[in-house]
């Protein structure tokens, strides 16, 4: 389950830019299983903020366990980004979680101009500052990111995507495999989605992250429709169960 909660707030992005694929106003709601089992729950919601007088995305995603699991491993993950409007540059993020009694609550603050950011850490009563590359993204802003990046008419299969980001005091690089098209089936009826793998550096060779693959719709909105970890034993799945507020309509391919 932590890891389909930290893939939601932890997509990769894609260089260029295309005409912004969301506003003010959209939440998206996820269910996420085992097996049969419903554990948890997770939203992605987006509001209109100001940050040192500055016009920003406030951008808001919540994770919480549910059923048996609540009763043994309670899970309450709040995530926060503040992004540019215009280039979706995270300016600050924080990290407030708490899963099964593992408690964390740090406030980040971005300075793109000198590859700088600082880690505030309030459980360890700690503040740090460390270097970062240029464009580094946050868990939350990187889907952002992808969204108003990603050009769905220029995809090639196999196509690869690359992203620095800065999480948890360190800097990582990912690189994302376009894995081709695929319609599939959900609440909705039948969507037709973009599929994707994200690998992540290790000793300087690209690994799968944790065997994951995520689905996204083929169309301007592009939000996540299905992500998939494959585990030891059996699979965790995250799917979109409700959406409001998207910019542009949403299509199935057939009910």
């Amino acid at each position: 389950m932590k890891l389909i909660l930290s893939l939601l707030f932890c997509f990769s992005t894609f260089t260029g830019f295309t005409q912004s694929a969301f506003e003010e106003g959209e939440l998206l709601n996820f269910r996420i299983k085992y097996g049969w089992f419903n554990t948890s729950k997770a939203s992605l919601e987006i509001k209109k903020a100001k940050l040192d007088n500055e016009d920003v995305f406030h951008i808001i995603g919540n994770g919480k366990s549910v059923g048996l699991l609540d009763l043994f491993f309670k899970v309450r993950d709040r995530y926060e980004t503040y992004i540019t409007t215009q280039e979706g540059e995270p300016l600050k993020f924080i990290r407030d979680i708490n899963e099964g009694g593992h408690k964390k609550h740090k406030e980040l603050f971005f300075n793109h101009k000198n590859n700088r950011v600082k880690v505030v850490d309030f459980k360890h009563s700690t503040t740090n500052s460390f270097d970062i590359k240029p464009k580094t993204q946050d868990m939350i802003s990187a889907f952002y990111k992808l969204r108003n990046t990603i050009n769905t008419d220029d995809l090639k299969i196999g196509q690869e995507f690359y992203l620095n980001m800065f999480f948890d005091d360190e800097n990582y690089d990912f690189k994302t495999k376009f894995l081709g098209y695929e319609t599939l089936e959900t609440k909705f009826g039948y969507v037709a989605c973009l599929k994707f793998r994200p690998y992540v550096m290790a000793d300087r060779v690209f690994e799968e992250s944790e065997s994951l693959t995520f689905w996204i719709t083929a169309d301007q909105n592009k939000i996540p429709i299905k992500i998939e970890a494959e585990l030891a034993v059996g699979s965790l799945v995250a799917e979109l169960d409700e959406f409001k507020g998207l910019k542009y309509p949403f299509r199935t391919v057939r009910d």
